[in-house]
């Protein structure tokens, strides 16, 4: 949600610039700008994509080694040219870019209004820069100051970037909730909302903390926290390759995530799971494992995708760890008083490792009391460095906005939890721990397989791909992948669809069913079998088109239904990672053919770092 890009060394700033928020499209934005110091400090920024702003700057003279640039998710004001990044203060010597929302800019903007600044744009964020220079300007100190009193003042969430007409060497940045990496280069410095943009020019970072503040002079980077005291630069080596974050032949990145699942599962279970040796280890987990093992009760928070992955954990907790598990939307976890006890662990699952509502969740937690484990995606993001223990993923990088190879990453990971506490408790026994190593390690090969149905998919989203409603049913395992079935469906294709419970449909949704309405059945071989047989039936008597995803072999559930796909057979309890692979491809097929930009949906956002 919005993205930062920041340059200054001996390239052509506009270059990197660009280039960057090119690689920061996915975040999700409605405008974009960018700033340069060339003959004075000049902004030129556009409604619209990154495109639209290389044809407005065209013929401009853009040569500086200096320079900012931005992709605005509309907040504070909607989506046109004065809105969007950067903005200038009253004098025009300074602009900022902005990512996150600052609460009580209303106040601030009253406050000044009384001074005699005049404002172009709705934003907070031309509010905040104001504030900086009228700071500077009453208190006579230097910019980086300036800055440092504006953030002791100002609430809300930021990760900011300044610069000044008049020290041509200098980027100030600070941030509070919302993501920001510098790259440290040889003689030259990055900014940007994450490494993507960084990656062609340097692998050493520094990742800000919560109320840092780096200020690049001369070539020099200090750090210092919001209270002044000066800090050391924590430099990390960032393990991502350039052609992890290109499309690499596909038509889009959501298809090349989906087809990189047998990858990345088999990447999760690398170095940590071995069904040959029954060893399975998580070094992550090993300082607070025994917390794990003892907890009265497991606390899951997550948003979107990642819910629904906490909601399969549930299952899987409860049945081999005999643990129970609530499962929370981070978003109002957040903002009621839940009740957190001693002995209760807390799993907060987020790809990105930034969501705003999972961060201020944890932190709940946290002042409760709570252990907090951390199951995301990006190294030194925000979330593994806020929990006290957990593991990544290793997913590798993911840019379709519509998650894919994550969810079945986090599958994988929470499995992998479960299964360790479940063997330490002795609440599974050995045989049913050894059989379910064997099988994880299978289901590469078996989401390989489901890959291979991609064209007959293909066809079924042709018949599809002009209907305006569509249900999903699954029991047990399956009831989560109905509910992520649906929302990858209505998040690409803007077509409207709703996950159930299948003995559910008969509490309300039976009545939508007519000869438009297309049903999407999760019915694989399992112990809800015989009660699904019985729903589809429900749905063939009031005329629904049914879509059924079976088990190979089963000779039941095709006769009763339309159109079927064939998955491999696996352990009820690993299911989902493989019978979510049709509904993300059918899904993506859909948008494709309605003409929707499938990697970047209208609205929607990769990460949500703000509220």
């Amino acid at each position: 949600m919005c993205g930062i890009v920041a340059y200054v060394g001996h390239r052509q700033a506009h270059e990197v610039i660009i280039k960057g928020l090119k690689r920061l499209e996915y975040r999700g934005y409605d405008s974009t700008g960018i700033a340069l110091l060339n003959d004075g400090l000049n902004v030129y920024k556009k409604k619209g994509k990154v495109t639209e702003l290389e044809g407005f700057i065209k013929g401009q003279n853009l040569n500086s080694h200096i320079g900012m640039g931005h992709t605005r998710w509309a907040t504070h004001g909607e989506p046109n040219d004065e809105n969007a990044h950067p903005h200038y203060s009253a004098t025009k010597n300074l602009a900022i870019i902005h990512n996150g929302i600052i609460e009580n800019y209303a106040a601030l903007k009253q406050d000044l209004l009384r001074k005699g600044h005049t404002f172009l744009s709705e934003t907070d964020t031309e509010v905040f820069i104001h504030f900086i220079e009228d700071i500077q300007q009453n208190e006579n100190c230097t910019l980086d100051e300036a800055v440092r009193l504006a953030l002791t003042k100002v609430v809300g969430a930021y990760a900011i970037v300044v610069m000044s007409v008049h020290q041509p060497n200098l980027l100030i940045a600070a941030r509070k909730g919302s993501p920001l990496v510098l790259g440290v280069g040889r003689g030259e410095f990055f900014m940007a909302s994450d490494a993507t943009p960084i990656i062609e020019y340097t692998n050493e970072v520094v990742y800000l903390n919560d109320q840092e503040i780096a200020i690049i002079d001369n070539g020099k980077l200090t750090i210092k926290d919001t209270s002044n005291l000066p800090l050391t630069p924590y430099v990390q080596t960032v393990d991502l390759e350039l052609e992890a974050i290109e499309k690499g032949g596909y038509e889009h990145f959501m298809l090349k995530e989906i087809f990189e699942q047998p990858r990345s599962i088999k990447d999760c279970m690398r170095g940590r799971l071995d069904s040959a040796s029954g060893r399975l280890i998580l070094g992550g987990l090993r300082e607070y494992l025994n917390k794990l093992i003892q907890a009265d009760r497991i606390i899951i928070v997550a948003c979107g995708t990642s819910w629904h992955a906490g909601l399969v954990a549930e299952y899987f907790f409860e049945e081999f760890c005999r643990i129970p598990v609530e499962v929370e939307y981070a978003s109002e976890f957040r903002y009621r008083n839940p009740i957190v006890r001693e002995g209760d662990v807390v799993i907060a699952i987020s790809q990105s490792g930034e969501t705003a509502d999972t961060l201020a969740a944890i932190e709940l937690a946290k002042s409760k009391g709570a252990i907090i484990f951390g199951v995301c995606n990006v190294v030194g993001s925000s979330i593994a460095r806020a929990t006290h223990a957990g593991a990544y993923t290793h997913a590798g990088p993911e840019i379709g906005v519509a998650s894919t190879k994550a969810f079945t990453a986090q599958l994988t990971v929470l499995n992998m939890i479960a299964l360790i506490v479940a063997q330490k408790k002795g609440t599974i026994t050995e045989q049913k721990f050894n059989e379910l190593l064997v099988e994880m390690e299978t289901l590469p090969a078996k989401v390989e397989k489901v890959l291979n149905l991609n064209n007959q998919i293909k066809k079924i989203a042709e018949e599809f791909k002009d209907s305006r409603n569509f249900l999903y049913l699954g029991r047990g395992y399956n009831f989560p992948v109905a509910l992520e079935g649906a929302l990858k469906l209505k998040e690409i294709s803007y077509i409207h669809a709703e996950g159930y419970p299948a003995a559910e449909m008969k509490h309300g949704p039976i009545a939508l069913i007519d000869a438009e309405m297309p049903v999407a059945f999760i019915a694989t071989k399992d112990s809800s079998y015989e009660k699904v047989v019985s729903n589809i039936q429900e749905v063939k008597a009031r005329k629904g088109r049914v879509i059924s995803i079976v088990t190979e072999g089963d000779i039941l559930i095709p006769k009763m239904s339309e159109f079927v796909i064939e998955v491999p057979p696996v352990a009820e309890a690993l299911m989902p990672l493989i019978s979510v692979v049709p509904l993300q491809l059918l899904s993506y097929h859909i948008a494709v053919m309605r003409g929707c930009n499938v990697d970047q949906p209208r609205n929607l956002a990769k990460s949500v770092t703000v509220e």
